[in-house]
């Protein structure tokens, strides 16, 4: 085994920047063993508490949690997510796009989540709260004597399952009830499953799902998507509580607060059975946003939980769990939990005897770096590699959130048009285009829309959407067809990659006489396309909540639209590049981008001033899987060879080699 030191000069800062940015507990697992037990223990005690007050009583409660910047509010949804999943089913709900949509946005946030399988089970949570339903759990006298089963026998006849299902809740006041058990029946189908999370989800359907479905009509407004989520309630009385956890919302609560609260208020009004609702907001926005809230709508949460800030032994036990993983691989064992770092270190930068969780990492990151430089023994690449590179420290960022996006994310119509049309006018404001302005169309399908002005002064115009449903394709080529006529813009483009329908389909009929042979243009965006969109809106949603950190400080907008023109993010993104707003790629990207491998190892390398190449390499496959380990080599001896990066121990045997990153004149 090796010491200590030789561990540290090879192996990466285990305190990765990539960690300091949290998001969605369904979509980024939490590490277990770094959880710090006694840190929000009490906050945590207290939102256990009314969730076992709903459960016992059934009556929906709201939980609003504050706490400064850095406390960890995100980490401790997850945290709950994982210790309280056994007793409640779990529903992350990021910000919305357009407040005109937040009730579709809850209901397609709830169900998503509700699809994910819970860790330890085999069905997801939507198949387990179903098969939890009293209709099924509760057994008549008849079902008793003759040791039947009522979730098998209904399961196998639709018309008897709804039948069953209306008789059990017949005084619940169920929307819209034989569709609503139809669709819920079909979840007990493997082969429908799919479809019925779309349409619960609020998807537009096709008109061949819809009649696979035997429905006639999808969920097509705020008011049926309400009505679906309060069947969900209706029905839940006897069931596990529904947690529905709203987080890196700061941003659209301090643009206008009062349409999420005024929803918060009718699920209490409304009678919703068995929803514990956590409201995740920075105390400074709460602050500032609580006034201009209405009385009757502060009524509507039940507690106000506060995060503390932690004591040095709780920030010493952050650091201990961090380092433990190389103690491990170390003999002789450390004489310290947490060398190279000490408790000195901790006492002069927090003397107050107090800080946040983000700060201790921080800290952890800086000295740690300092001591790995130290023992390197030969003259640092870069005076201070952790805090003087924000370009390479943003690109490590961005692959890693990159990677979590395409995971996540496997098909374009997984995201509403609301929400693509978000990402869109987030990327034009990144690339400074001009009077962006959202709902060009009038008229239902307004949210589908932008428009923005070129620098050569032409407007342009941007509909995005992918709903497969052709009735409602018609409605949206009737508004195109207004904005082209009143001439409200120089060009039109119509983002879509399904199909346009038949030619004999009117709606088809009205998009050739638009966008064939004119001037507008129809962009069939490729999917990852959207995973570049969707990382960076995924990024611009932590600054708002002040939760990105970039190279030891957290960042604004300003500075985070800077870093992706620095850093050219979006130089690959075949749909800007239809647009026009990025130079179109000369050659055919390969399916493997080796330009984005060589920035990553540049910039990995950079980052940790020395490390092992052996660890390079790895670290490198766990982002780009497709690669082998010869070819990451091959590219590292490219690097070498442009003088890029270099060997700083080349008489050592090949697996101890070093390798640093060489500054450029």
């Amino acid at each position: 085994m090796a010491s200590i030191e030789e561990i540290i000069r090879r192996e990466v800062n285990p305190f990765d920047p990539t960690t300091f940015k949290p998001g969605n507990f369904w979509r980024e697992k939490q590490d277990a063993a770094l959880t710090v037990e006694s840190i929000h223990a009490e906050a945590i005690a207290e939102i256990a508490s009314q969730l076992n007050q709903v459960a016992k009583d059934h009556r929906s409660r709201t939980v609003l949690l504050t706490g400064d910047s850095g406390l960890g509010k995100s980490y401790l949804l997850g945290r709950l997510k994982r210790t309280l999943n056994s007793k409640a089913f779990f529903a992350y709900i990021g910000p919305w796009s357009d407040s005109d949509y937040i009730r579709r946005h809850i209901l397609r946030y709830t169900v998503d989540s509700l699809t994910q399988i819970p860790e330890g089970q085999q069905d997801s949570q939507l198949i387990l709260w179903l098969k939890s339903l009293s209709a099924f759990t509760k057994r008549t006298l008849k079902q008793r004597i003759f040791d039947d089963s009522a979730w098998d026998v209904l399961q196998s006849d639709r018309q008897k399952f709804i039948r069953h299902l209306k008789n059990t809740y017949k005084q619940a006041g169920i929307y819209n009830a034989d569709s609503f058990f139809g669709v819920l029946h079909d979840l007990t189908d493997p082969e429908l499953y799919p479809l019925a999370c779309e349409w619960l989800r609020g998807d537009d359907l096709s008109e061949e799902s819809l009649k696979e479905l035997k429905l006639k009509k999808s969920i097509e407004s705020e008011e049926a998507a309400w009505e679906i989520l309060s069947n969900l309630g209706r029905i839940s009385a006897e069931t596990q509580p529904i947690v529905l956890c709203f987080d890196q919302i700061d941003d659209r609560l301090a643009f206008d607060p009062q349409p999420f609260f005024s929803v918060n208020t009718t699920i209490h009004n409304d009678g919703l059975k068995n929803l514990l609702v956590i409201i995740s907001v920075t105390t400074s926005n709460w602050k500032r946003t609580s006034d201009r809230i209405q009385m009757s709508d502060k009524a509507g949460i039940h507690q106000h939980v506060q995060l503390k800030r932690i004591n040095l032994d709780q920030a010493k036990a952050l650091w201990q769990f961090r380092l433990q993983p190389l103690h491990e691989q170390a003999n002789p064992q450390p004489t310290s939990p947490i060398f190279p770092l000490s408790q000195q270190l901790l006492e002069a930068k927090f003397p107050g005897g107090k800080t946040d969780p983000r700060n201790v990492l921080i800290l952890g990151r800086q000295e740690y770096q300092k001591f790995k430089d130290s023992i390197i023994n030969i003259p640092k690449p870069d005076p201070d590699p952790v805090t003087s590179s924000p370009e390479a420290e943003f690109q490590l960022i961005w692959q890693d959130e990159y990677n979590k996006v395409k995971n996540k994310i496997t098909k374009i119509s997984l995201l509403s048009a609301s929400e693509l049309i978000r990402m869109v006018q987030e990327t034009l404001a990144a690339l400074k285009m001009q009077q962006i302005k959202p709902k060009l169309l009038s008229g239902k399908y307004a949210g589908y829309s932008l428009s923005y002005v070129e620098q050569n002064h032409k407007k342009i115009g941007i509909v995005w959407t992918e709903d497969p449903n052709m009735t409602s394709f018609v409605h949206v080529m009737n508004a195109c067809q207004k904005v082209v006529q009143n001439e409200l813009c120089d060009t039109l483009y119509l983002i879509r990659a399904m199909d346009v329908g038949k030619p004999n389909l009117t709606g088809n009929q009205i998009y050739r006489q638009i966008f064939q042979n004119s001037r507008h243009h129809h962009i069939k965006p490729v999917l990852s396309s959207l995973h570049t969109l969707a990382t960076y809106h995924s990024l611009v949603n932590s600054v708002g909540s002040n939760e990105l950190v970039i190279a030891g400080k957290t960042i604004n907008l300003d500075q985070l639209e800077s870093l992706v023109r620095k850093c050219d993010i979006f130089r690959n993104c075949t749909l800007l590049q239809e647009l026009g707003v990025v130079k179109k790629s000369i050659s055919h990207q390969p399916e493997i981008d080796l330009q984005e491998v060589n920035k990553y190892l540049l910039s990995l390398v950079k980052t940790q001033g020395f490390m092992g190449k052996n660890t390079l390499i790895q670290n490198t496959i766990s982002k780009f899987s497709q690669l082998t380990e010869s070819k990451i080599d091959q590219l590292i001896q490219q690097l070498i060879k442009a003088q890029k990066i270099k060997i700083v121990n080349p008489d050592a045997p090949a697996k101890d080699h070093l390798v640093c990153y060489v500054p450029q004149a």
